[in-house]
């Protein structure tokens, strides 16, 4: 798999950070005052892949222990105390366990639970399904796991996203290469990667399968966001030549709209940088956020929607030097988003967050902790609890292990809901 080059490079590992961070040097900063302080994870050592959800107020910690060639799928949820105790959903040792595509657990509005995991299904690097289970007691018990695909090639499926369907049942994206040559994962003479969505019923039972786009990224991850119109996604598209730039669809009337650009970046690079969108949504209001590079200069952008998802504003900046990307945003009832992202500068390594609102207006970027620059790291994650941010990442080093934060928001700055 190709690698975009030198500002993916280079590590520090920090403390957690101060409360109040660098302005941005392209304008003056609105205040934002966001205490962050440490949260004792439930994760053990060796852990990794943290993923984040939030159903409500409930939010949900997902994350990959090993251990020698076996690895599970453990979830936690908080509490006003902390996280409770650690739940596992499955294990295995021929599992597929990648820094940038990993599991998730969700609570849908029932109360059951939806998990998915990545598992080889053949001896080739690039051969590996989405596997699907459920719990309707609070994860205690699981469901036999199953695909959303059923085409039998032994190739990539991955880079999922859940999320509930309006009314009842989960709904879900991935990557599917089931137009790729097994074996091949990169090239014009590979095929093409291609997104597809599913439906499944409220009692588990697949409705729907359906194909989103027939070309895009070989391995940026996916996101998705349920608006009052409907589910929205959004993924990392590849035109024929080479331009890979952010695009939405939304799930209308039981059928995939149109994909459509957020905005004309025009980064074309014949490579997969591995940096996919995030979306978050609060009724018919939508935010984005995403990285993008220009002659090897990372940056990451935002954008609201006002429309659920029909139309994008104009790109707003979040970075302030330089970013190696990784991002995640939280819309705040207010209308403006906190929006993470990993910043580079100086040769070391932060993520970092700040407010940002629709006119473009920014808060102080805050450093949440230090982190490592490469794939190690993998993507540190951002949501809202009632009055409150949650945040996930991994401290690599020899033993990696997922760490957790909090921080307070003020009481006019609310959360949103993906």
């Amino acid at each position: 798999m190709k690698r975009l080059p030198h500002f993916l490079l280079g590590a520090a590992l920090l403390a957690i950070g101060p409360v109040i961070g660098h302005t941005n040097s392209r304008g003056a900063a609105a205040e934002w005052l966001l205490p962050v302080s440490p949260l004792v994870s439930p994760a053990g050592p060796n852990s990794a892949q943290p993923q984040l959800s939030v159903t409500g107020d409930r939010v949900i910690l997902s994350w990959i222990e090993r251990t020698g060639e076996t690895a599970m799928l453990k979830f936690a949820e908080r509490t006003e105390n902390g996280w409770t105790d650690a739940r596992s959903v499955a294990s295995g040792d021929n599992y597929f366990v990648n820094w940038a595509d990993v599991p998730s657990v969700i609570r849908l509005q029932d109360g059951s639970l939806a998990a998915h995991w990545l598992q080889k299904s053949a001896d080739s690097a690039y051969a590996y399904d989405v596997r699907l289970a459920f719990s309707t007691d609070d994860g205690r018990t699981w469901s036999a796991s199953m695909t959303p695909h059923h085409d039998g090639t032994k190739t990539e499926h991955g880079f999922a996203s859940l999320f509930q369907i309006p009314g009842a049942g989960l709904g879900l994206v991935w990557l599917d290469g089931r137009q790729m040559k097994e074996g091949s994962h990169e090239g014009m003479d590979a095929g093409s990667m291609t997104i597809r969505g599913a439906v499944f019923n409220a009692n588990g039972t697949q409705a729907s399968e359906s194909l989103v786009d027939d070309r895009v990224c070989e391995c940026c991850p996916t996101t998705a966001a349920v608006t009052s119109d409907g589910p929205i996604i959004a993924y990392r598209d590849r035109t024929r030549d080479e331009i890979r730039d952010i695009y939405v669809s939304r799930l209308a009337g039981g059928k995939w709209t149109q994909p459509v650009p957020v905005h004309r970046d025009n980064w074309r690079i014949n490579a997969c940088p591995v940096n996919g969108p995030v979306l978050s949504a609060r009724g018919r209001d939508v935010a984005i956020a995403w990285f993008t590079a220009q002659g090897e200069e990372g940056h990451v952008y935002a954008s609201f929607s006002q429309d659920a998802g029909k139309t994008f504003g104009a790109a707003i900046r979040i970075d302030d030097v330089g970013a190696v990307g990784r991002v995640d945003a939280e819309l705040l009832p207010d209308g403006s988003a906190a929006v993470s992202w990993i910043e580079f500068a100086d040769q070391r390594a932060q993520f970092r967050i700040r407010r940002i609102e629709r006119t473009g207006v920014k808060s102080a970027s805050i450093a949440v902790a230090g982190i490592a620059a490469g794939r190690a790291s993998g993507y540190p994650r951002v949501v809202g609890r009632q009055n409150e941010l949650v945040f996930a990442w991994t401290e690599a080093g020899e033993k990696p292990q997922v760490r957790t934060a909090v921080a307070r928001l003020a009481a006019t700055a609310g959360t949103g809901a993906r």
